[in-house]
């Protein structure tokens, strides 16, 4: 197919999008993206095949949001930033994506000839104050897996095919191309770049698979630990499987960025590998980063087998496994062999480890509800009461739950209790995308009720005013839980470590941490006419909650700042 003559590289970038199978472009406006405005102007006009274009007012937002729909999706999704500062200003929220391993392809901009060359004139900005010394290809480098310019407008489109294809590879994140102001307004002669397909699935063979599933049959006390997954398509799934088919307790640290496994389901084994270091016999590490902390904290006498599609993550600076074996190549692909050669098993080591297995998840399930009980007869509103009323408001709702809380994210793990695929996911990266990422999230996912449960110090780190814009602007209700104690809480506990003695202990001068000057936090929301609640009360969080559900059903993102005691 040959497009109509006399179109420039915005086109170009269009219909590479448009073959790269984006949904989506994510814009943070930028006036180098005035071709790509152009040409969707046009194809609307005209009929033709786009991506849908999202107008967004802050790059953390447009990344943000890119990153949620493709945690969801698990295929690339169009950026487009604003030069250099734009980029900059959208860095966090990128390197974010690469550390959840997001799929995405991000441009943005610069000038080459500064207006001393004839055609078109780029403006005086980029002279002045846009452009950065090596190109923002170059700043870009270190928090994206991929990063270079497309130096001419034959071969962009072709180059946001490659930077698709390698973003969709495992490791899955971003890609970045600067594309030059010049070459978007450059004549393009409409060849098309040829459409973009998944990648193919990798194996381990049998030769490796057998060997490993004899580990498992010898080991009298195994254990399953993973971080993601269930960020794999089917992955949530296969380690269901798995884990029943050999009898294994699972292990979901802290480190974990989504829903790996039932935290509902007897084998979980909660978060902590402790009790495992110094009895398990072999530790299944199952895309798993970082497992061991410190990590120089090694196992005293277990076998390590890693499973994981690519175990040595190259955008990880330290990285230790301590790996006796590997079995490399799709994890689901990998896990769904192990399970199928769970036979021949020692009945009665099986029998000893599913009983103290039943023994462990009991005893979790009598300290859940004696936390819960002792939440209920506190003074004024415990994080845990927060969470376990949230738990049954949204109990059979299929409901997804975003979270960047720190000092309460074991909070919300272990009390929201989440049990099916693509139910739960922690922000990664810097704190300030919660929204964002929420409301990618319910992009991807329209029909199920998306939950963001967010400490006061991330909220207020948040570009909460363009994240609403876009809520309102695309329909995009959330439910905001902010778990509000008025500090940050995680720093000060920091500085008490650190110096449990010194000056500030000595004369209460906590420096860097106290919110209390803050405003009403779901106060921002009342400007665009969404429901809001402030809750200090115990017996007020329910009603609260329960209003602010039934809004967000009605198409009303509902903020619910809840004022808690710790």
């Amino acid at each position: 197919m040959t497009n109509t003559p006399r179109i420039d590289g915005g086109d170009a970038v269009v219909s590479a999008f448009d073959a790269a199978g984006a949904d989506h472009v994510f814009c943070s406006s930028g006036s180098e993206w005035a071709p790509v405005w152009e040409a969707l102007a046009r194809r609307h006009r005209d009929g033709e095949p786009a991506p849908r274009y999202l107008d967004l007012t802050h790059e953390t937002v447009a990344v943000g949001m890119a990153t949620g729909y493709g945690l969801i999706a698990r295929r690339p999704q169009g950026v487009l930033l604003h030069a250099a500062p734009g980029l900059l200003q959208g860095s966090m929220a990128v390197h974010g994506a690469l550390l959840a391993g997001v799929p995405m392809v991000v441009a943005s901009s610069e000038s080459t000839t500064y207006g001393d060359a004839p055609g078109h004139d780029p403006g005086g900005q980029w002279y002045r104050n846009l452009s950065i010394v090596g190109g923002p290809h170059g700043i870009a480098q270190p928090f994206t897996k991929w990063s270079t310019e497309a130096a001419s407008v034959h071969t962009l489109p072709t180059m946001i095919t490659r930077a698709a294809e390698l973003a969709w590879r495992a490791p899955a994140g971003p890609a970045y191309l600067n594309i030059p102001l010049e070459i978007l307004l450059e004549e393009w002669d409409g060849r098309e770049a040829k459409p973009v397909v998944p990648p193919g699935s990798t194996h381990s063979s049998p030769e490796e698979a057998d060997p490993v599933a004899q580990l498992i049959r010898d080991a009298a006390n195994p254990v399953i630990v993973t971080e993601t997954a269930g960020r794999e398509a089917g992955g949530f799934e296969a380690l269901v499987a798995f884990a029943e088919a050999w009898n294994i307790p699972v292990v979901e640290p802290d480190s974990a960025v989504c829903g790996n496994f039932p935290r509902t389901h007897p084998l979980h084994a909660g978060s902590d590998i402790g009790p495992w270091m110094d009895t398990a016999d072999l530790i299944l590490l199952v895309n798993c980063r970082a497992p061991f902390y410190p990590p120089s904290r090694r196992p005293s006498k277990a076998k390590i087998v890693v499973i994981d599609e690519v175990p040595q993550r190259p955008h990880v600076v330290y990285q230790v496994l301590f790996a006796d074996t590997y079995l490399e190549g799709n994890v689901a692909n990998t896990l769904r062999q192990l399970t199928k050669r769970a036979r021949d098993l020692d009945e009665r080591a099986v029998a000893v480890r599913r009983a103290a297995q039943e023994e462990r998840h009991a005893a979790e399930r009598s300290a859940i509800a004696a936390a819960e009980a002792t939440a209920v007869e506190a003074r004024g509103i415990d994080p845990v009461l927060v969470a376990a009323t949230l738990r049954g408001l949204l109990h059979g709702q299929g409901a997804i739950v975003v979270d960047e809380t720190i000092t309460h994210s074991r909070v919300v793990k272990r009390h929201l209790r989440t049990a099916d695929p693509d139910s739960y996911f922690y922000v990664q990266g810097g704190l300030g995308q919660g929204i964002a990422v929420a409301l990618g999230v319910k992009l991807a996912a329209r029909e199920r009720p998306v939950v963001l449960t967010i400490g006061d110090g991330a909220f207020t780190y948040n570009p909460v005013i363009p994240s609403y814009d876009a809520s309102s602007a695309y329909e995009l209700p959330l439910l905001i839980v902010v778990f509000n104690n008025r500090v940050y809480k995680s720093m000060n506990l920091n500085h008490r470590r650190f110096y449990p003695d010194g000056a500030a202990a000595e004369t209460g001068e906590w420096l860097g941490t106290d919110l209390h000057r803050l405003p009403r936090l779901a106060a921002f929301a009342e400007p665009f006419g969404m429901h809001t609640e402030t809750v200090d009360t115990s017996e007020a969080l329910a009603p609260a909650l329960e209003r602010a559900l039934k809004a967000v059903a009605e198409g009303t993102t509902a903020v619910v700042d809840v004022l808690v005691t710790r």
